[in-house]
């Protein structure tokens, strides 16, 4: 039987994660996601935080060629209290399509089978596939469906649940202070 523990996050090494937050996010706008030579962690900000709602950022880009407004998602980066090396970085994006996606990064080392878990006040919403690792990090995507915005929209913590045993998950709990507000920016 596999067991989710709800590690805490800390409040105080959320700076660190902050720090590469812009950078995550330009790769996230990039649509190849090359890796770069150096952790994102240590890259300098690509992207400006537009606004702080609760525990999220409204972090934007410039827009690309050919568009009109710039591009913005969501942010939240945290690292377990007892781990400092474990943490997540999560992104909300909305589309010019109307299509939102959410995107959560974790570290390297992560058992990839069991993929991504998630309860939102404590509530089990389900998993997804890890699709992609890099030197840096590897992420977890879905599709938000208006269900899940919902849930997130009226939640007060969501754990995600990463996995680097068979054993035992590691859950990290995302506050969703502040996620109804910041979401009514994203254009």
């Amino acid at each position: 039987m596999v067991e989710a523990v709800a590690g805490c996050a800390s409040r105080s090494s959320r700076g660190l994660y902050r720090a590469g937050a812009a950078a995550f996010f330009a790769l996230l706008l990039m649509g190849s996601f090359a890796a770069p030579a150096a952790p994102a962690i240590a890259q300098a900000p690509d992207g400006t935080v537009k606004a702080q709602h609760g525990d999220w950022q409204v972090v934007c880009k410039a827009p690309p060629p050919g568009a009109k407004n710039e591009t913005c998602a969501l942010v939240q980066s945290v690292t377990a209290e007892d781990r400092n090396n474990v943490g997540l970085t999560v992104y909300f994006q909305k589309f010019s399509n109307g299509t939102r996606v959410l995107r959560v990064f974790a570290p390297v080392g992560v058992l990839l089978p069991p993929g991504l878990g998630l309860k939102i006040d404590g509530k089990d919403v389900g998993h997804a596939p890890f699709l992609r690792c890099h030197a840096f990090a590897c992420y977890a995507q879905v599709v938000a469906e208006d269900g899940l915005v919902e849930q997130l929209k009226a939640g007060k913590t969501a754990i995600f649940i990463i996995f680097q045993t068979e054993e035992a998950g590691i859950g990290i709990p995302i506050s969703l202070a502040g996620f109804s507000e910041a979401l009514a920016e994203l254009h």
